[in-house]
């Protein structure tokens, strides 16, 4: 086989002088050895005019062959009046919206605002290299990256609403603090953040003001909201040491507690009855009997007499018919009752607070015995709450100076307290009579008579007819349909046991919040129909001006997004997605890419809320079924 130099040289020796020629200006440039030009036209035979002339059709083959590695490069830097005609926009724009761009140590924050002008200044300059648009306006490449990436979701989203115009700001001369006015006037025109906004408050208009107070007088003019987390029930601070006491022995506190107990696998339960101090906090009567009644009342009492050697002068029960019969009042003798506000605990909180610690301390009550069950669990009930309660009794406490219950119990009281006391509990049975009595001549009597009918009837004990009072003022038809579900659960026998008249209420006030909550929900339907009708009208109006303009997309994107409201964002988006629908099928993908980005660069809203309104839109500009 003929070697490569005789082939050439046997078939084209022109083209051989050509790149013997190209070699040797390639040899000198990289200072090798060559040959001379009179050498290589001597060894070839060739016409030197003729192998210059294939030298440079070779020069121009050559790079042909073999393309050439690494990027392309990069296009020639814009001109002076592009690159300026740039910058300026933008220092136009940041000059204009104080606080849009703030520079921190580690990172910049933009608004909304600038991030929507920097992707319109981009569509306008699309075939401007992105590095040389970026350094131009002075944001890094990433960010600009970032800002232009394509959403993922095929949705866009309607554009925010407009912003509210500040409110108008009173005259200088009518400004009681000129520091104030400063501070209002420079928030309205502020787009960046709270904190960067106090930063230029300070350092750039030199007004000393801290944080709380630039918030302060911002909320005051309804010109920012601030956010509050939710704390602790008003009710919960606002009654704390609401609870009135005198002196040891003025008003004691009682209450009853049911106690299991489990004597040869029968299992009982006791009434535990306890009279509390309400003053010094200290245990004074202990009763314990099967069930929660006047005998229970009479016996703490007693037990609690026999152990401070007085009767109190006022006795706080709660609304049990069974603490409010004749029974008990004769027990009471000068005793004042008082009756415990209803659907307030904390109004026996004494008593309350006494069996928190009881069913803390105590233990499962189990005997295994063949004596008499019922008197022997009840003597160690009885046993154990006494030796708890006069345990607790002398036992130091923190909060009263090292002092226990039974200490300050002792402390003698003077006439003059005694006598306060005693005038201060009796004006306060009697509010409380004048009250009842008020509130049942307010009720209807045909109403109270049938109530009267049916407690006789259901064998209900009602006393004072407090609890009928209180039924008597729901309306007819749940007073009625209680009073049937109350002798039906009876008939059954599906009532729970030891259930009174105040069961009865209950069924009463629920079955009235019943109908109430069907009443409150048709009106809601109704009116939430009314409303929105209302505002679509509204809507529909505006919705016409902003489609006539030749910013319909931004608008509508911009709108969407300034509205917490679920019905408005949504009109928004569809009418954002019947902008791009009416376009050209050609037009319609970079249209809603365009809505895409500007709904991206919304910051004002959760990335989620983002997201939501971009796949929203796509849902509606390209629909499935």
């Amino acid at each position: 086989m003929p070697s490569v130099p005789e082939t050439l040289l046997s078939v084209c020796p022109l083209v051989v002088t050509a790149l013997l020629l190209l070699a040797r200006t390639l040899g000198e440039s990289l200072a090798l050895p060559v040959p001379t030009v009179a050498q290589i036209l001597a060894a070839t035979g060739a016409s030197r005019s003729s192998a210059y002339e294939l030298v440079a059709a070779l020069v121009d083959l050559l790079p042909t062959l073999s393309p050439t590695r690494g990027r392309p490069p990069k296009p020639p830097p814009p001109s002076t009046t592009q690159s300026g005609a740039l910058t300026r926009a933008v220092l136009g724009y940041v000059m204009g919206h104080p606080g849009c761009v703030a520079r921190g140590p580690r990172r910049q924050h933009y608004s909304d605002g600038f991030r929507r002008f920097v992707l319109d200044l981009r569509a306008a300059h699309e075939a401007l290299d992105i590095e040389v648009f970026a350094e131009a306006i002075e944001l890094p490449l990433g960010t600009l990256k970032d800002w232009l990436r394509s959403p993922t979701s095929l949705a866009a989203t309607p554009r925010v609403a407009e912003e509210p115009a500040a409110p108008e700001l009173p005259d200088a001369q009518d400004a009681q603090d000129a520091q104030m006015q400063t501070v209002l006037d420079a928030w309205s025109r502020w787009e960046g953040d709270f904190l960067a906004f106090c930063k230029h408050t300070r350092e750039a208009l030199h007004v000393p003001f801290g944080h709380e107070m630039v918030a302060r007088i911002l909320a005051a003019h309804g010109q920012r909201h601030r956010a509050r987390r939710g704390g602790r029930s008003p009710d919960e601070v606002a009654l704390r040491g609401a609870f009135r006491t005198f002196f040891s022995g003025a008003q004691w506190v009682g209450d009853g507690m049911q106690v299991p107990v489990v004597v040869d696998d029968q299992r009982l339960t006791f009434n535990l009855e306890l009279n509390v101090d309400a003053h010094s906090g200290a245990f004074v009567g202990v009763s314990v009997r099967r069930e929660e009644d006047a005998a229970a009342v009479i016996e703490a009492l007693a037990d609690g007499v026999q152990t401070t050697g007085a009767a109190p002068l006022a006795l706080l029960l709660d609304n049990r018919p069974s603490n409010l019969t004749p029974e008990v009042d004769l027990a009471l003798g000068d005793t004042l009752r008082i009756r415990a506000t209803p659907e307030r605990p904390q109004n026996k909180a004494h008593v309350e607070g006494a069996f928190g610690l009881f069913s803390r301390v105590l233990p499962e009550l189990v005997l295994e015995t063949r004596r008499g069950a019922e008197e022997l669990a009840q003597t160690f009930v009885r046993i154990i709450a006494l030796v708890w309660a006069r345990a607790s009794n002398h036992r130091p406490r923190a909060g009263r100076g090292g002092r226990s219950r039974a200490e300050m119990y002792a402390d003698p009281a003077t006439d003059e307290q005694i006598e306060k006391a005693r005038r201060e509990l009796r004006e306060t049975a009697e509010r409380q009579e004048l009250a009842r009595r008020t509130l049942e001549a307010r009720r209807r009597p045909d109403v109270l008579a049938l109530l009267d009918a049916a407690f006789e009837r259901l064998q209900l004990l009602d006393p004072d007819r407090h609890v009928r009072v209180a039924i008597a003022g729901y309306p007819l038809d749940a007073i009625v349909d209680g009073l049937a579900i109350f002798d039906g659960k009876r008939l059954a026998r599906t009532l729970p046991e030891g259930v009174d008249a105040r069961y009865l209420l209950g069924i009463v006030r629920n079955v009235a919040a019943k109908s109430e909550g069907e009443h409150i929900a048709r009106k809601l339907f109704e009116l939430r129909l009314e409303v929105r009708d209302r505002m679509l009208a509204t809507l529909v109006a505006a919705r016409d001006a902003v489609c006539a303009g030749a910013t319909a997309l931004a608008d509508c994107v911009d709108r969407a997004l300034a509205t917490q409201s679920p019905l408005e964002r949504t009109f928004w988006l569809d009418s954002l997605a019947d902008v791009i629908r009416s376009r050209d099928q050609a037009e319609q993908a970079s249209l809603y890419t365009v809505a895409a980005r500007r709904i991206e660069a919304t910051f004002a809203v959760t990335p989620r809320e983002r997201h939501d309104a971009v796949r929203a839109l796509a849902d509606r500009v390209v629909a499935l079924a």
